[in-house]
């Protein structure tokens, strides 16, 4: 039995059933924007491995940071100890947000960075004597994560959690926001926001949302001014804002962090994805010295939670690399070519009959079809000419490396548009 039949019988994936299981494509290498299978196929990489390869693979400058941490050590536990690669990287995530930023939680995924930052608004409130304000809310087609606080304020309906309801904490939820540009944007978009502020006064601990794009429950976008005047809601109402930047951090919507795009400064902001450029799994909750000195007076003079890997070296050293690989490139220039190229290429699936949207923003690029993806069939057809996108429910969506040369992304969106026009025919 060769080593696919093996996985096959006893590896479960992502999102999959185990019985009669959906194909997967075995990667050998990955070099630059471009996955080689084992048969010798190479296929262009969209995803970019879930939005956390902006580099693009085996990039020598994070190679090297690896290695080199290394030969100094692999992990060391956290609680009671530190090393410099942490100070280094807590130091360039508080230099690169905005103030008053200045604490940071180390965390090992997106998910848990969600959890810390849920379970932190909560122990605050605890801390200041409030111990009416637990409830969190949050906007419908959202998405934060598979955990189960993660899940527990994702879309209840559209969102792939709903078995779990009975289990899970119970949420507020408002309206998802419905203002792509400022034009759009009037009071009533955030009517629903206000209303359950005003429903549950001196119950809301905070709310969450990721800012600007609503990643995995839809890839919506939403304009600054409906985060600014959430802002002012917050504020008016005493309640902590949480911006979950696990997909939009690092430079994906065209500003470094989307916040900064919106100029709102969240009281607790979530990090992960490419913080590592893709190469180990590491996050970070960032919050205020407000924030952390209330939880640390109060009982029980610490704040609940340490993940066993928690800051792990390797992680922390390759994101220091990752970080500054970043800055130091045209990396503003390359989304805005990005972006350029993405509307560009996929222009055309605006005249398909199974097609109600296209939208781009930043390095993201979506095609909205009228109804859900075959995957049995779609994704082999991607395959088939050369390019690795995962759809998912109605959506044919990019999220490439930075990388990307134009070339590249033009071969990538016409596969896109040419893959759903056959699906129409």
């Amino acid at each position: 039995m060769d080593w696919l039949e093996r996985e096959r019988q006893q590896v479960w994936h992502p999102y999959a059933p185990m019985v009669d299981p959906p194909p997967v494509y075995p990667v050998r290498e990955a070099h630059g924007v471009r996955l080689t299978l084992e048969d010798g196929r190479e296929l262009i990489d969209g995803m970019a491995s879930w939005w956390c390869a902006i580099h693009g693979y085996n990039h020598p400058r994070l190679n090297e940071a690896v290695t080199g941490q290394l030969g100094r050590m692999a992990h060391v536990m956290f609680g009671g100890l530190t090393h410099r690669p942490a100070a280094d990287l807590a130091d360039r995530l508080v230099e690169l947000t905005p103030e008053p930023l200045d604490k940071v939680f180390f965390c090992d995924s997106g998910s848990v960075s969600v959890e810390v930052a849920l379970k932190m608004a909560v122990q605050y409130w605890q801390a200041r004597g409030h111990t009416k304000r637990h409830r969190i809310l949050t906007v419908r087609n959202g998405y934060h994560g598979d955990t189960a606080g993660a899940m527990s304020v994702c879309d209840p309906v559209n969102g792939m959690h709903h078995l779990f309801s009975a289990v899970l904490p119970e949420r507020l939820f408002a309206p998802a926001p419905d203002c792509p540009t400022d034009d759009d944007f009037n009071d009533s978009c955030i009517q629903g926001v206000r209303d359950q502020l005003a429903a549950y006064a001196g119950e809301v601990a905070a709310v969450i949302i990721e800012p600007l794009v609503q990643g995995a429950g839809g890839m919506r976008f939403h304009c600054p001014r409906y985060l600014q005047r959430l802002r002012q809601l917050c504020d008016e109402h005493g309640v902590l804002l949480i911006f979950d930047e696990i997909a939009t951090g690092f430079g994906r919507t065209g500003h470094l962090f989307a916040c900064q795009g919106a100029g709102v400064t969240p009281d607790i902001l979530c990090l992960g994805k490419a913080l590592t450029g893709g190469y180990m799994t590491l996050a970070a909750t960032l919050t205020t010295r407000e924030v952390s000195d209330t939880l640390s007076s109060g009982d029980p003079g610490a704040f609940m939670h340490g993940p066993t890997f928690m800051a792990n070296p390797l992680a922390c050293a390759v994101a220091n690399a990752s970080i500054d690989e970043l800055i130091n490139s045209p990396w503003q220039a390359n989304i805005a070519r990005i972006e350029n190229g993405l509307r560009r290429g996929l222009a055309p699936a605006r005249e398909l009959s199974n097609v109600t949207d296209v939208r781009c923003f930043g390095a993201i690029g979506v095609i909205e079809m009228t109804e859900a993806a075959a995957m049995h069939w779609m994704q082999p057809a991607l395959v088939r000419r050369g390019v690795w996108v995962r759809p998912f429910g109605r959506l044919v969506y990019v999220m490439p490396p930075f990388v990307m040369t134009d070339g590249d992304l033009a071969s990538l969106t016409s596969a896109m548009v040419e893959t759903v026009a056959e699906a129409a025919a």
